[in-house]
Parts: structure tokens; sequence; C-alpha cells
């Protein structure tokens, strides 16, 4: 359910705060800092219905008590070509030559690219993730200087076939697989998992940046990582 989720759609907006994750913490912090409305990853509703009780209940308690509006962008903020998480990292690491790439159920999430020079795998996840103990974890099975990378954030493990379908010398995605490790070293691939909320800040602090810069609003970021 992507969009208002939960809140007043005629409330007069002057703070807007920004978190990757759904959960109460995010919601005291946000309404700490001011904010009437809360941009969001990932939401509260997923498909299903699922009775408001529990921890769910408080959840929903916490965001009215607090009048702060919740607003989730899922899979449109991974695949958006400026905003994306995925776009994001890969103008990051100075990609060209930029293309879809990652299929999901007919819809490409993710993008590809080429890198202009050679470039060494330690080098990309420095730039991306300050170091390799901040990520999940590297499978170092392809060249050590990487020219085309293919990115998709967050669970996209399995995607690692289409990147070496299309022989990409490094798949970069967020959750770790012990599934995809011996296809990976046999098809010779460098695979980066990043963390699924380190890939999923990107979009998320680029659409603050983007909202602030166009309208005048006030913007913050909560960052609350989960280590996964």
């Amino acid at each position: 359910m992507n969009g208002i989720q939960v809140g007043d759609t005629t409330r007069d907006v002057s703070t807007v705060a920004f978190a990757v994750d759904a959960c109460r913490e995010v919601f005291l912090r946000a309404s700490e800092a001011g904010a009437e409305v809360l941009f969001v990853h990932h939401g509260l509703f997923w498909g299903a219905p699922i009775p408001v009780t529990g921890y769910f209940f408080e959840r929903m308690r916490c965001l009215i008590e607090n009048d702060l509006a919740l607003y989730a962008v899922h899979l449109p903020l991974d695949k958006h070509p400026e905003l994306g998480n995925n776009a994001s990292m890969a103008e990051t690491l100075g990609l060209e030559k930029i293309e879809p790439f990652g299929t999901y159920k007919g819809t490409a999430i993710g993008c590809k690219g080429s890198l202009p020079a050679p470039v060494l795998l330690d080098r990309i996840i420095e730039t991306l993730f300050t170091h390799t103990d901040e990520t999940l974890g590297v499978l170092r099975f392809g060249p050590s200087e990487i020219t085309s990378v293919g990115i998709v954030s967050g669970g996209a493990a399995f995607e690692v076939a289409e990147a070496i379908a299309d022989g990409l010398d490094l798949y970069i995605t967020g959750d770790a697989s012990h599934t995809i490790y011996h296809q990976a070293m046999e098809s010779g691939i460098n695979v980066v998992f990043g963390g699924h909320y380190m890939t999923e800040t990107w979009g998320v602090r680029r659409t603050a940046d983007r909202l602030a810069r166009e309208t005048g609003l006030k913007t913050v970021y909560v960052d609350l990582p989960t280590g996964f």
C-alpha cells in the first residue's frame, strides 16, 4: 500500500521526518523532532489485512496520539530512476550506461551499468558502505578490479542469477543468502551483501533532500539501523 497509510490529510505540514522503517521508536523520534508527517520505505501494510492488536495496535496508537501521519513508498522508491535506492547507489559509484536490471514480477527494480575505468572491489565497498565490516558479507569470487555492476537494494539475493547471465563483475544487494554461495563461486562473480537497511537508506535520504530543496519544508532523517 503505497501512499498515505495513516493520518489526517487536511493538516498543514511544516516538518517531514524520513526513515526506512515504520516502527514505534521511529514514530516517537519523528514526533519529538516536531514532524507532522513521517515518510518511510517500509510501511505498516503489506497486502493481507491483520488485526489491530498487540504491537500493531501500539504502533497505530503511537501515530494517532502524536497526530503523526504515515506515508510509505516501497518498490517505487527502490526503482525510481532519480530518487531511488538503486539509482542513488549507481550514481554514487559513477556508473555509466545505466540500464534497468533485476526483474521482479515483470518489472525491473534495480539497475546496472559500467564504470569508466576499473575500480578495486574494496574501493567500491568503501564508497557505499564505509568498510567491509559494515556489510553483511562479501563473496570475492570475481575479478578484483570491477568494470560492471548490478544493483538491487533490499532482499534480492536470488537476482544474482540475472547478474551472472549478464556477465557482470559485481552484484550488490541487501540481504545475505547461503543459498547463492556456490552459484556465485562457480560462476566467478563478486557479490556484496550490503545489508537490507543500509541499501535502503539511499532513496529515503535523497527524497528528503529533494523535498527540502523544492518546497522549503524542514526535513529530518531518523536513523535506526537494524544491523541487517
